[in-house]
């Protein structure tokens, strides 16, 4: 039979080696001789935090016995919550994520605990320590997978939240797999879910699915708008300290999403309708800030994907004021600058126009743009990297139909660029594209 070690074993042997009585370390540790006496003689676990400064007396790394404390006094003895949520939270900071599996899957045996494990999950991902909550998600997901529970339906979406990533197909899935669960969540907890559902697949170009969810959050929105105005007894602050944005963002912002999807489709009229819509703010009747804020960069979006969708059906006079937009525009941040010269890029290849001094113009900002740092906005994590790996193949469409491949190669160094304009070359050059044929990539 296999010998376990135990922490107060070594603690003895350290004293012995280092030739200290109890006395001493008790001082030098700043842990009660008593406590270290009861330790030793009766076997009683000390807690976390007592332990951290006992390993950092006998000089030894932050959390070099959390193990062995998992061992000793979580695997081997009744498990006590008391000293589980500490040691959770420590492994948390630690990146122990290895140990926090081992204890939640022990303790995960008792349905009891999973209340108070999803709230140290929740705790965690507040924190920003995704990473270390996403098994404390999955551990109670599992527990609960047969209840109609609202907290089943949160932990699926911090899940999803947590999953999404740079790997579209497991993006696919963990969509997927959370959106069943949506209707489930609180109603106001909804919103940023359809919300973040909608990113994923508006970046994936699933059309259909961004269309649903885009509706649906819409329908949502508008309801508990209602209810904020006709209800007066409710305040505001109960619930939109909950949301990512003010409540009158998600009805607008599926107007924009629905826009999408008609311009996808090539539906540029009906794009226009539902720019229209999202332009037109005069209902809204809040007037802190915040809204302004919104309501200006809504105006300011619809009046460029005006001249977009305008640009897109043939409209190419348009494209002087376009331009003027992107250049004037107080809400073109370096992120966005790239879907606006992509939709350039995009008329140019359609109506045969020469944009060359405008690509030059804007070499910077395209150059830059891969420099950005990583961002935890879904629609920046996902939609926006999409938006620059289309600009790449449309940049490579643009050049090799004016036959301008060493600009194209000596030009453009960044690499989802690159990667765009070999892709495309590798195409024509295995024949699946024939090269008097009428080539579209965009699709």
């Amino acid at each position: 039979m296999k010998h376990t070690p135990t922490i107060s074993a070594e603690f003895e042997d350290y004293l012995k080696q280092n030739d200290m009585t109890l006395s001493q370390f008790a001082e030098y540790s700043g842990v009660h001789q008593r406590t270290l006496s009861n330790w030793i003689t009766q076997h009683r676990p000390v807690s976390v935090q007592q332990l951290d400064r006992i390993t950092a007396a006998m000089d030894l790394p932050e959390g070099y016995f959390y193990n062995l404390y998992i061992e000793n006094y979580i695997i081997d003895l009744s498990p006590n919550f008391r000293r589980i949520e500490p040691l959770l939270y420590r492994c948390a900071e630690l990146d122990k994520l290895d140990a926090i599996r081992r204890m939640v899957g022990h303790i995960m045996d008792n349905p009891l605990y999973a209340t108070r494990l999803f709230d140290v999950a929740e705790a965690l991902f507040e924190q920003g320590r995704h990473a270390a909550a996403l098994p404390l998600y999955e551990n109670v997901a599992e527990v609960e997978k047969y209840q109609h529970s609202e907290r089943l339906a949160t932990c699926q979406y911090r899940i999803f939240s947590i999953q999404v990533g740079d790997d579209q197909s497991r993006n696919l899935k963990a969509a997927t797999l959370f959106e069943p669960f949506v209707e489930r969540l609180d109603e106001i907890d909804q919103l940023d879910a359809l919300k973040d559902l909608a990113n994923v697949y508006r970046s994936l170009r699933l059309w259909d699915r961004l269309d649903v969810t885009a509706r649906k959050m819409r329908v949502r929105a508008e309801i508990q708008y209602t209810l904020e105005h006709k209800q007066k007894k409710r305040k505001p602050a109960e619930f939109e300290k909950r949301l990512s944005r003010p409540l009158f963002v998600y009805i607008t912002y599926s107007d924009l999403l629905c826009a999408s999807v008609y311009e996808a489709k090539g539906d540029y009229e009906q794009a226009l309708e539902y720019t229209y819509a999202y332009a037109n703010l005069d209902w809204v009747q809040e007037t802190d800030e915040g809204t302004l804020h919104w309501i200006k960069q809504f105006q300011d979006w619809a009046e460029g994907n005006t001249y977009v969708y305008k640009l897109l059906s043939g409209e190419v006079s348009v494209l002087p004021y376009y331009l003027d937009y992107i250049c004037t525009s107080s809400e073109t941040s370096e992120k966005e600058m790239i879907a606006k010269l992509m939709n350039v890029v995009i008329a140019a290849n359609q109506f045969q126009l020469d944009v060359n001094d405008i690509i030059l113009r804007f070499e910077r900002q395209i150059n830059s743009f891969a420099q950005q740092q990583p961002s935890t906005d879904m629609y920046t994590q996902r939609v926006v990297p999409d938006q620059y790996a289309r600009f790449g193949y449309e940049l490579a469409y643009y050049y090799l139909h004016r036959g301008m491949y060493s600009d194209g190669f000596k030009t453009y160094a960044v690499p989802e660029i690159k990667a765009g304009f070999y892709n495309f070359i590798e195409k024509v050059w295995l024949g699946n594209v024939k090269k008097n044929s009428s080539i579209d990539c965009r699709n």
